[in-house]
């Protein structure tokens, strides 16, 4: 018996006799299936657990109960590794009420025939007093089944999550959370991300200090870790910086091209270089590795006139599963008619945001010197910004980084003395071209500007259309008087000892300030270069393609008022105070237009 709470017990089971879950995952460290009881005035269990494990999962219950009787059954999910056992546990305790959503109800008949059981029959928001524990019911449809509910209790703050926030491997054995949970989370509700991030939206109003997983330990500790990297998934951004190299080859000269690429890669300060075999890997290894990193080389052969088996199979896994927001090379080996990169990049033809490199490479039977050269001008593509970050390799007067500066959005980092900071500022032009001078302006307000009028000095990065919305929240939305934005982070520094962005950014410039203009409002600083690099060819964002693609919309449905442009927050009331400052983004009231 384990007490996640005062009131809330842990009455699952570990499998370590399932060698594939679901019948295709290898789970070498085995499967966790949860199940919780509250007790209360009333007392609730939470899930069943998979069929093989019923009495010693009736007899954990009976351990925490003794001669108490449930009053509820909360079916949360009806998938049967959660769900198998409702039938057998009301034979135990057939006074129990089972609680679901209509779908739940339809689907319990499906696998049990017509039940003659007491039920409950919850809409989206519904509350179930126990006692001191209030359980409001969350749908959470497709995440991953149609049914799927999780439950909030507000007493101790706890979320019961579904398969939200699980991974493989039972809960006797130590392994690193991230890996199986990403591993877990791609393989079966990677396909769900719209659908996830709704949850997360909903999970973000809630106080939550524990989350109750039906796979998986308990979180109670740092769940912003947890959080974050739930947000990443589904929103299919990149997690860690680095390439994939997925590849078959039938003879061992396309895996030559592939360690070569490798090596080259390495060579040009790749941060991480992850090659697997599609042939001999685990394939939802492959998965997770390709949704993890943000670059992918597929390396194959022509096989009957399209490609090799295995990597068909491991696009297709991607694209079923939204793979989106990443940068995509190709190498193709054909003795006589080489098609494969042809064929691959067409099964891409629905994916969104890919960028596919301009190099591509065509082995004809084996590695030559023209296959070589190639070789490392596709590495050099997918290197350019670790080239460009590295002080060995960097061109650090490379003005067209001046290219890059329109009516744009930026980043500009500066350092107080005691700490990083940086602001989202859509006001950067050159200014004049001999000796170049570029100005930017910054509203006094901004703990920034105060900084750079005290230091002289400055970063601007230049962001790229790829930038989430987070970035904007991250730097736009709070003070670094306040909030050590770069905290926790690894960063890179610059000549002048200041952060330069390594992620969402095409280039940056250090820049001195040679003359500040006093503009009332806001302050100009002139200033010169005093280091310019490209990271990226990617396009860079514009004031309008934010407004277009990134800013949320706001939800004015119904309202009377104003809302800000710059966040979307709304002001509902017949008149806008004069001194009102917008919550969220700290906007004043000349951003905010009325509500039409």
């Amino acid at each position: 018996m384990t007490k996640v709470t005062k009131d809330i017990f842990y009455v699952g089971v570990n499998d370590h006799k399932v060698d594939l879950f679901e019948g295709q995952y290898v789970v070498p460290n085995g499967m966790a299936y949860n199940s919780y009881v509250i007790k209360d005035a009333n007392i609730a269990v939470i899930d069943t657990v998979d069929k093989n494990f019923t009495h010693q999962w009736l007899d954990n219950i009976n351990e925490v109960l003794g001669s108490e009787k449930p009053d509820f059954l909360i079916v949360q999910h009806m998938e049967p590794d959660h769900s198998a056992n409702i039938m057998n546990f009301l034979k135990v305790y057939p006074n129990t009420t089972v609680v679901g959503n209509d779908k739940t109800f339809k689907m319990i008949d499906q696998f049990f025939g017509q039940s003659d059981i007491k039920k409950l029959v919850v809409n989206d928001g519904d509350v179930l007093s126990l006692g001191n524990h209030s359980l409001t019911f969350v749908f959470a449809p497709m995440v991953h089944w149609p049914e799927v509910m999780v439950t909030y209790d507000s007493f101790d703050k706890v979320l019961f999550s579904a398969d939200g926030f699980g991974k493989f491997g039972a809960l006797d054995v130590e392994e690193d959370w991230a890996c199986e949970a990403r591993r877990y989370y791609f393989g079966i509700v990677g396909k769900y991300g719209a659908q996830v991030q709704n949850l997360l939206k909903k999970a973000s109003e809630l106080d939550i200090n524990i989350i109750c997983p039906l796979h998986g330990p308990v979180l109670t500790e740092n769940l912003g870790y947890y959080l974050n990297l739930y947000n990443i998934w589904s929103s299919y951004q990149v997690e860690s910086e680095g390439v994939v190299i997925a590849y078959t080859s039938i003879y061992g000269n396309t895996k030559a091209a592939v360690l070569s690429l490798a090596e080259k890669l390495k060579s040009n300060g790749c941060p991480k270089v992850v090659i697997n075999d599609l042939a001999r890997c685990d394939m939802a290894e492959a998965v997770e590795d390709a949704f993890r990193f943000g670059k992918l080389v597929l390396a194959t052969t022509t096989y009957n006139s399209s490609i090799f088996p295995f990597m068909k199979q491991f696009i297709d896994h991607l694209t079923e599963r939204n793979y989106s927001n990443r940068t995509v090379a190709f190498i193709e080996n054909g003795s006589w008619a080489p098609m494969a990169n042809k064929v691959m990049k067409e099964m891409f033809a629905k994916s969104k945001n890919i960028k596919f490199c301009e190099n591509e490479v065509t082995i004809l039977s084996s590695v030559q010197k023209d296959t070589k050269e190639k070789i490392d001008a596709l590495a050099n593509e997918l290197s350019q910004e670790y080239l460009a970050t590295q002080d060995s390799t960097a061109n650090k007067n490379d003005l067209k980084a001046l290219f890059n500066i329109g009516y744009g959005l930026y980043v500009v980092t500066c350092n107080d003395g005691r700490k990083d900071n940086g602001l989202i500022v859509n006001t950067v032009a050159q200014v004049a071209s001999n000796p170049s001078r570029i100005a930017v302006t910054i509203n006094k307000e901004n703990y920034s500007h105060h900084v750079i009028k005290q230091t002289g000095v400055m970063n601007i990065n230049c962001l790229t259309v790829d930038a989430p919305f987070s970035i904007f929240q991250k730097y736009g939305f709070q003070s670094g008087r306040t909030v050590d934005k770069f905290a926790g982070e690894s960063v890179l520094r610059s000549d002048n000892g200041l952060v330069f962005l390594q992620r969402y950014c095409n280039s940056f410039m250090s820049l001195k300030v040679e003359q500040y203009v006093d503009l009332e409002s806001h302050g100009m600083f002139i200033c010169s270069i005093t280091e310019a690099r490209v990271l990226s060819k990617d396009q860079s964002m514009t004031y309008s393609y934010y407004h277009q693609n990134v800013k949320p919309k706001p939800k004015t449905e119904n309202k009377k008022g104003y809302v800000c442009r710059i966040c979307g927050w709304v002001y509902e009331g017949d008149e806008l105070p004069e001194d009102i400052v917008c919550p969220l983004c700290k906007h004043g009231a000349s951003d905010f237009e009325k509500i039409k």
